[in-house]
């Protein structure tokens, strides 16, 4: 899950401070010793997170005194901008932590290392092919997915005894139709089945869509890509369109909440359940009332199964550095799978390597690590991350487009046109 911090203008500041610092040495990277310097910029941000990096950073420096890595914190809130900022000024650092779906502009710009030679062959066999697919970006990989997160149902235990409703499992989960009418048996007096928070609601309504055979997005041949809306594609946002605006066992107010927004509610037993990242689990965890039972389970599932879209955590090497062997044998000690375990484990996240989702630690029913874990073979490259043009899509078009939607003001028909021809005339102009 990305830190939700509102970002001011002395926080830019600071990071950019932080990375400069951080950055700065004789030019070529040594330290006028002889020996490596090499700049880790980490978005970690929750304690457990920050604490595993630093340790690894530690670990790695004292096993490698020739090459010596500095520790620069970052923040999700303004990686982007901060990045492009760095990278024109000749200042990135060598070792860069963001997320597959940010890549696509750097990649694309020369800005990124391609790590095919660089990287030795036990990572590239340890991560299976489909998380490799979310960093390559034409004939190139630009990073390496090492973390991922699947949106799973955190549901209240006590709510669902007393209903008597099937408990669904990755081996038998509830289909799209089943959820929306069991959401409906748990919707009673000052109660809601779900609430989905739904602030941001492209990547939720795209990557549970994949789950329904949905993919919205289609390259060709010539490798343009065209949107086109097929009978998949409508069932994830139909089914929440219909929970809200006919059912009424989904929360409307929710809509326009972050994750974090929808907590409160739900240890009240205001909402049964809710759809979230599975690291909020960390959240309910640290903020639940004393005695509160709740439980995880898999997101419904479709014609595509438990299939769902994710843009994994990921770490690049900057094109500019002048050490790219270090910093790629320092991304192959981070995700070791001991390692990888640990930085996941900080993260409430799972890892994407198949050593280390393999680790006991990780196999157990305490706070939901089995039912992710479970899901995590049927993990997607999130369908639109590598498609030129779809920022503005997602903020010109379907943000706006959804959000009317599913608060009722217009209808499947009003949206279909809006996502598709709107949006290839949007592509268009990328694709000429």
């Amino acid at each position: 899950m990305r830190a939700s911090v509102t970002t001011t203008a002395a926080a830019v500041a600071t990071a950019l401070a932080l990375l400069l610092t951080g950055c700065s040495g004789t030019g070529d990277g040594g330290d006028g010793n002889g020996r490596t310097e090499l700049s880790f910029q980490s978005l970690a941000w929750q304690k457990e997170s920050v604490d595993a990096n630093r340790q690894l950073v530690k670990e790695w420096n004292e096993t490698h005194p020739d090459i010596h890595v500095n520790y620069v914190q970052g923040s999700w809130d303004t990686v982007h901008d901060q990045l492009l900022t760095s990278f024109e000024g000749d200042e990135a650092p060598d070792v860069i932590h963001d997320a597959s779906d940010d890549l696509a502009d750097f990649a694309y710009g020369g800005y990124l290392a391609d790590l095919r030679t660089l990287l030795p062959d036990r990572l590239t066999a340890d991560i299976p092919q489909q998380s490799w697919r979310t960093t390559t970006f034409g004939d190139g990989v630009y990073g390496v997915p090492f973390l991922q997160e699947p949106r799973v149902l955190i549901a209240n235990t006590k709510i669902l005894k007393k209903s008597g409703v099937r408990i669904p499992t990755p081996g038998n989960p509830w289909s799209w139709t089943e959820f929306r009418q069991i959401t409906k048996e748990l919707t009673g007096k000052g109660r809601y089945g779900v609430a989905w928070p739904l602030k941001e609601p492209v990547s939720v309504t795209l990557n549970l869509g994949l789950s329904a055979g949905g993919r919205l997005f289609h390259p060709g041949a010539d490798g343009k890509v065209t949107i086109r809306a097929g009978e998949g594609d409508h069932v994830v946002p139909g089914t929440i369109h219909d929970q809200v605006d006919i059912d009424h066992s989904a929360a409307r107010t929710a809509l326009g909440m972050g994750g974090s927004d929808t907590l409160p509610g739900f240890f009240g037993g205001k909402y049964a359940m809710v759809p979230l990242g599975f690291s909020y689990r960390q959240q309910v965890v640290e903020q639940a009332p004393e005695g509160f039972e709740w439980t995880v389970l898999p997101a419904p599932a479709g014609s595509g199964g438990l299939a769902q879209g994710v843009s994994p955590q990921t770490l690049s090497v900057s094109e500019a550095s002048p050490h790219k062997k270090e910093a790629a044998q320092f991304i192959d000690f981070l995700l070791r799978p001991q390692n990888m375990v640990r930085l996941a484990k900080g993260d409430w996240m799972l890892p994407t390597g198949t050593a280390a989702l393999a680790d006991p630690a990780l196999h157990t029913d305490k706070d939901g690590w089995s039912t992710g874990v479970a899901v995590a073979k049927a993990l997607r490259p999130a369908p639109a991350q590598s498609v030129r043009g779809y920022p503005e899509w997602k903020d010109k078009v379907a943000t706006p487009a959804l959000q009317e939607y599913y608060s009722g003001a217009i209808g499947a028909e009003e949206l279909r046109k809006r996502l598709v021809d709107d949006g290839n005339r949007v592509l268009a102009r990328y694709q000429r």
